[in-house]
């Protein structure tokens, strides 16, 4: 049986508000959890101290047993100070412009400090 430390959403439509829970990886979103290790209100300022509630020791255990927290629960975590930050993978190069529109821009880039080279040279009295 995994472990997963994960949020699990309650409140109204438009209004979240989520539970910090461990739950089996098996179980759905909302479902069935073993124990509710703190609470996420997303609608508070950022600075708010009931933003976001955690119990340390509770989470200091399952975390010592092999529980996995998840993408965004690890990020409050390595905020609270309990797990290192996880690194953030490179982007691919999909959203890169193709090869002949990079030549494009380096020639222009090219042309653009000539241009400022050339306007630094002229006498300014001209």
């Amino acid at each position: 049986m995994s472990l997963k430390i994960r949020l699990s959403r309650g409140g109204a439509k438009k209004r979240p508000f989520y539970k910090v829970v461990l739950a089996d990886s098996r179980s759905p979103r909302d479902g069935k959890f073993i124990e509710k290790l703190g609470t996420y209100n997303p609608m508070l300022p950022v600075d708010h101290a009931e933003r976001l509630i955690l119990k340390e020791e509770r989470i200091k255990h399952w975390l010592s047993v092999g529980a996995q927290p998840t993408d965004r629960v690890a990020r409050f975590l390595a905020v609270a100070g309990y797990i290192a930050a996880r690194v953030q993978p490179e982007q691919s190069k999909q959203p890169q412009p193709k090869a002949k529109a990079q030549e494009r821009l380096k020639e222009q880039q090219k042309a653009a400090e000539a241009a400022a080279a050339a306007a630094a040279e002229a006498p300014a009295g001209e």
